[in-house]
């Protein structure tokens, strides 16, 4: 049984459209990004180390040039779960 990814935000940029938070069962840090694409929005989720996430806390601007990257699909490497055949475009 595969178990279920709670994603717990812990700053929410509305201004700049994104998110950090931790994984719950398994404490990983991730940025997210909101997509859409044909059928529904949804939001994608990157990885980050502690550092950034720390960076991204106490100042969310520093960082935004990493959130272009994810928008522009330049940080697919990091990304948590895979998109389908339906890939989004990011919102």
């Amino acid at each position: 049984m595969t178990e279920k990814l709670t994603f717990i935000d812990h700053l929410v940029s509305r201004e700049h459209r994104f998110s950090i938070g931790v994984i719950g069962a398994t404490r990983e840090k991730y940025l997210s990004i909101p997509v859409t694409n044909q059928r529904v929005d949804y939001e994608k989720y990157y990885r980050i180390d502690d550092a950034m996430f720390d960076r991204f806390a106490a100042n969310p601007l520093d960082d935004l040039p990493f959130v272009e990257r994810c928008r522009q699909r330049r940080e697919d490497s990091r990304l948590i779960l895979q998109p389908g055949a339906d890939r989004g475009i990011a919102s």
